[in-house]
């Protein structure tokens, strides 16, 4: 009877996932495979879109831009968020209450509010320049804006919160009993830190930050609007491949490069997380 039972049980999570099955696979699953079909044909079999993209210049130029600014972001990222993340640690239960309040704060404004806040932030008349000026520490505004300055400072603003979450929930599981021991056998805090913490927290810092560089890899708006058209990145290129020339084959040959990309960076996360637990 039991065995009945649990087959009923089975039978009837079955029906319950499998419509959410068929919307993944016919939402997901399907473009995704259309995608490559096209960065493949042309009509026949080819790669000769992957040939173009790698043969020309103006490509290999976005998906350089991509990687670079990418990488700013997610140094910017960890050189800001590590040392929020271990502070936060180190609160009462009330002072990380606020600080988590404040981290996820970001997430009930639209991004595309937040990426225009920034405008009147750093522009030739905007707050922080208006501020640079008043200290004296420059005597005519600052280029902020248009270029890849205001670009990663928008993306840095977006994915801080990303970067910081993780990282403070891996934090919070630490075991003080390892730190209180080294505490009790002599250690300082600053010995306590580099040679105990710190390679604790290897695994914590390399997952967030790969979140991060994958997020960043497909962002649009705010290249889009701080970078005023000079910043090119691969959304960008994508949009004018898709909705100006258009050339889907070569778009579909680009997006399938990025999607590999993540991929990559997705296993190589993985094993380094399955080889750091082992």
């Amino acid at each position: 009877m039991w065995l009945a039972r649990i087959q009923t049980g089975e039978l009837r999570f079955a029906v319950m996932v499998a419509p959410l099955l068929l919307f993944m696979v016919l939402a997901f699953d399907v473009p995704v495979l259309t995608m490559l079909e096209w960065s493949f044909s042309n009509p026949t079999p080819t790669t000769r879109h992957y040939v173009y993209l790698v043969e020309t210049p103006v490509y290999l130029r976005v998906i350089a831009n991509t990687l670079r600014i990418a990488s700013m972001t997610t140094l910017a990222c960890i050189f800001l968020g590590y040392p929020l993340a271990y502070w936060m640690r180190g609160l009462s239960s009330r002072g990380r209450a606020a600080c988590l309040v404040l981290v996820l704060l970001p997430f009930w404004i639209s991004v595309l509010i937040r990426t225009y806040s920034w405008i009147v932030i750093l522009g030739n008349d905007g707050l922080l320049n208006r501020a640079l000026l008043a200290t004296g520490l420059v005597h005519q505004p600052v280029q902020f804006l248009y270029n890849e300055h205001g670009v990663l400072i928008g993306m840095v603003n977006v994915l801080l919160p990303f970067f910081v979450l993780p990282l403070y929930a891996a934090f919070s599981r630490f075991d003080e009993r390892c730190f209180q021991a080294a505490s009790s056998l002599g250690a300082s805090k600053r010995a306590i830190f580099w040679r105990l913490f710190l390679p604790m927290s290897g695994s914590a810092v390399t997952a967030s930050a790969t979140l991060v560089f994958i997020l960043s890899l497909g962002f649009y708006i705010t290249p889009a609007v701080l970078g005023g058209g000079n910043v090119m990145m691969i959304a960008n290129m994508l949009d004018v491949l898709i909705n100006t020339l258009p050339r889907w084959e070569t778009a579909a040959a680009l997006s399938a490069i990025l999607m590999v990309t993540i991929l990559l960076l997705y296993g190589i996360n993985y094993r380094l997380r399955s080889g750091s637990r082992n």
